[in-house]
């Protein structure tokens, strides 16, 4: 099983247009610090299913055929802006996986095109998509919005943004078995009051809470890259921060007989 981090930014992005600070500036200078719209792709046996679709470059990005489809987490902008392009393809269907949400974003369901929205996903609802299995995890967000765990190969990946901590209901599927590898929302420095995103305290105490074997923050706001600029040792062993274009393999686990 493979994960591929696409892109691990907020809303805003790094850099953030017009702004001077050291994230933004070192992100400027140098293109491996910039961090796009928040979306990865997971790979098993003969899956591939693209996590969210805020990057707007998807059909150039995937030539047809190459998607089992798109797995959304929920459906502001930062997240789903790459299907108002897509969804005027021609000749094919991708079933696009999400939360139920009547609002959607913008006119998406009512002219979908090529993007297949009809089989929404239930909370901790479970579907074999091939070798796949995915579970569908509640999140604490200001839309509905699903983290999804991933299983196949013997591995166990959890992928949770946009969240603010993690509901009892899904924390209890993830005890259920060890985490090979957590991808959560970590958007800022420690808050006083963080609100719809994880502050690094709060990212840190669903880490311990969870025991994943590696954790990786994603949705990171330059504030935080700029945080960490003065406190580079403010991370715990296991715990990293995401790179665009990062990719994590994990090889397939086979039971000894």
């Amino acid at each position: 099983m493979r994960l591929t981090i696409l892109g691990s930014g907020n809303a805003r992005q790094v850099p953030v247009y017009n702004c001077d600070c050291a994230a933004c500036g070192r992100a400027r200078l140098d293109p491996a610090w910039r961090r796009g719209p928040c979306c990865a792709l997971i790979e098993c046996g003969s899956q591939r299913w693209l996590i969210d679709s805020g990057i707007t470059d998807l059909t150039e990005r995937f030539t047809p055929g190459s998607l089992s489809g798109i797995l959304q987490t929920h459906y502001h902008a930062d997240h789903a802006q790459g299907l108002l392009h897509l969804r005027w393809g021609l000749g094919m269907r991708i079933p696009v996986h999400g939360p139920s949400d009547p609002e959607g974003l913008a006119d998406l369901y009512k002219h979908p095109g090529i993007l297949d929205f009809s089989e929404p996903f239930g909370a901790l609802e479970h579907r074999a998509l091939g070798e796949l299995g995915v579970t569908a995890l509640p999140l604490n967000h200001s839309k509905p919005t699903l983290g999804y765990l991933f299983e196949g190969e013997g591995r166990r990946i959890a992928y949770l943004t946009d969240t603010l901590g993690v509901p009892d209901a899904s924390v209890s599927v993830l005890h259920q078995q060890p985490l090979d590898l957590l991808v959560l929302d970590c958007s800022s420095p420690p808050q006083a009051a963080p609100q719809n995103h994880n502050d690094l305290t709060q990212a840190l105490a669903v880490i311990a809470e969870l025991q994943p074997k590696q954790a990786l923050l994603t949705h990171i706001g330059h504030n935080l890259d700029t945080w960490l600029l003065d406190n580079p040792d403010a991370l715990p062993a296991g715990v990293s921060m995401a790179c665009d274009g990062q990719s994590l393999s994990f090889a397939a686990m086979v039971d000894a007989k």
